[in-house]
């Protein structure tokens, strides 16, 4: 055969016969017992990949008494009927080398503004703080209007008291991360900051993947909550904030997190917490 092809001056692999391959894909025998738990989660949760699926059907076997499962079996299944999620084909961005996340909680806080459109062209702004270890959303203000210092201020006290009830003053230092809008970095804001504890912290200009749990976490909201729901006017996109907000902190599985939510780690965390000083 080489000679042959040598003297046509073709490529000897193009001419064996090609024989198609049929991959067979195994099944298990509990395939069918968590196939309809699966799809009901991609109904509810439809842009949730198959981790994310894992734990949270994970969440509702051990809650039953029954085993988990590994997110690769998640994975088989997801795949051989159709429920994977597209790939995502993003722009690229800029690499950012700092560190963001801490290793505890209330080490530092990260805060940022969105804004939601409304089918009606009404406009919410959004305002929140969330912690950068735990990831759970401490407070949030929500308005028609501009966030404006005095928004941010009261953003920065009902963190305060969410974690720490009501104080003059935090127990330790706390970094406050944020850009460099001006609500953040007006004296107002800055001078009410130090007064509580909260060490001001902002990212360098033009450069939003400095605050990149901030950024994430929009994203992730805006993805799984605000465009999945109906958004007729400002009025009903404030009223379903609290329960969009409550779910994530509550339900939303974090890679970082070992795929729990925020408050399933937080308890995790002070559970052993609670065995080490013991």
């Amino acid at each position: 055969m080489k000679a042959v092809t040598d003297t046509l001056g073709v490529s000897r692999s193009h001419q064996y016969e090609k024989r198609s391959v049929r991959v067979k894909r195994y099944k298990k025998p509990d395939d069918e017992k968590y196939l309809p738990l699966i799809r009901k989660i991609c109904d509810e949760r439809p842009t949730y990949g198959y981790r994310r699926i894992t734990a949270v059907l994970n969440r509702l076997l051990r809650g039953r008494g029954e085993p988990v499962v590994n997110h690769k079996r998640v994975y088989r299944l997801v795949k051989m009927h159709n429920l994977l999620l597209q790939k995502h084909t993003g722009r690229p961005v800029r690499l950012h080398e700092g560190t963001i996340i801490t290793l505890r909680s209330n080490m530092r806080w990260c805060s940022d503004v969105f804004e939601i459109g409304c089918w009606n062209g009404e406009r919410v702004r959004v305002a929140f703080s969330m912690d950068c270890a735990d990831r759970e959303v401490l407070s949030y203000i929500a308005t028609t209007g501009g966030i404006n210092g005095d928004i941010v201020r009261d953003l920065m006290a009902e963190a305060i008291e969410y974690r720490f009830g009501i104080v003059d003053q935090l127990p330790s230092s706390i970094q406050w991360l944020s850009d460099n809008g001006p609500a953040y970095i007006s004296h107002e804001t800055r001078a009410f900051a130090r007064s509580m504890g909260l060490e001001v912290r902002t990212t360098p200009y033009y450069s939003p993947e400095s605050n990149g749990m901030a950024e994430a976490f929009i994203k992730t909201f805006k993805r799984d909550y605000v465009r999945m729901h109906e958004l007729p006017n400002a009025i009903t996109v404030m009223e379903q904030l609290p329960l969009w907000f409550e779910d994530y902190n509550e339900n939303h599985p974090h890679k970082g997190l070992k795929m729990m939510s925020p408050r399933e780690y937080i308890k995790l965390m002070n559970m052993a917490d609670e065995c080490s000083v013991q």
